[in-house]
């Protein structure tokens, strides 16, 4: 017997084709949720389409967009709402890290770009329809990496020098200020955000990387392999958040393993989180 618990909700899911945003995608689907998957490739995104059918039985809508192009999020935006009239659900999951920098299309430096202001600018974009099918829910994917970063307003965009980690690190703490500036932005509205940490998932991270961190990435999923969580462990704080009942009124909140969990200082920033969404605005206006 299918699972109800979501039918008739609207999901939007970046990142879909898959790790977990396909295992949320495939969760979600066959709790009755009318899902629709963000690819980049059109023959990736038709094959996940068709290994959702075969499955759970459940068929999925499928919008294409490069998250490295800004005006590729707004055709996605205009596209989703044209199609459909209602969204309960938008899961911010695609992300990338990068050893070497490299520029989004609109010339920012594409981990931020994607990881961060593609995901603020489609959130934007989607707020309204957000707040008319309220209830609603933003899980935004984050990782336990925030807890290195730090927003460099002097170089937000890694030009005088850059790292991968510290490239990553910076947009994955973008995406825990932004999760909690949007929150406080939809108090009183019965739209929640909530950011999650889905663990160590023996994913393809940081395997298009290169040299030494190539190797080190390399050597890290051989030797860690048996410690990784499978994409569909990774996915059940998702689909929790995007799901659960229980947290229907929890919101601007942290999440690791289903559970609240502290994050940390720079996150909780209140000062820092308006910066940057003030910041934000002005480049996703300029892209």
């Amino acid at each position: 017997m299918t699972d109800a618990t979501m039918q008739g909700r609207r999901v939007l899911i970046t990142g879909a084709t898959n790790g977990i945003g396909k295992e949320t995608a495939f969760a979600l689907a066959g709790m009755g949720a009318e899902v629709t998957l963000v690819a980049r490739d059109e023959r990736r995104g038709r094959a996940t389409q068709r290994e959702i059918k075969e499955r759970n039985g459940a068929e999925t809508d499928l919008l294409l967009a490069d998250l490295a192009s800004l005006a590729d999020v707004r055709r996605l935006a205009d596209e989703y709402r044209v199609a459909n009239g209602t969204l309960h659900v938008l899961v911010n999951n695609a992300g990338a890290y990068h050893q070497q920098r490299l520029e989004s299309r609109d010339g920012y430096e594409l981990t931020f770009a994607v990881n961060h202001l593609a995901h603020f600018l489609l959130t934007d974009m989607l707020l309204d329809l957000l707040k008319s099918s309220a209830p609603a829910r933003v899980v935004n994917v984050s990782s336990g990496a925030h807890s290195s970063g730090a927003i460099d307003f002097d170089d937000l965009q890694s030009e005088r020098g850059y790292g991968g980690m510290r490239a990553y690190g910076q947009s994955k703490l973008a995406n825990v200020l932004f999760t909690k500036e949007l929150a406080r932005r939809l108090d009183g509205v019965s739209v929640t955000a909530n950011a999650v940490h889905p663990g160590v998932v023996r994913t393809g991270f940081g395997r298009n990387s290169r040299g030494a961190t190539g190797a080190a990435f390399a050597i890290f999923h051989v030797i860690g392999r048996p410690f990784l969580l499978t994409p569909a462990q990774g996915a059940e704080t998702l689909i929790h958040l995007a799901s659960s009942p229980d947290i229907a009124d929890v919101s601007g909140e942290y999440f690791v393993k289903k559970q609240i969990a502290e994050s940390s200082p720079r996150s909780c920033d209140a000062d820092l989180a308006r910066r940057l969404w003030d910041v934000s605005e002005e480049l996703v206006r300029a892209g």
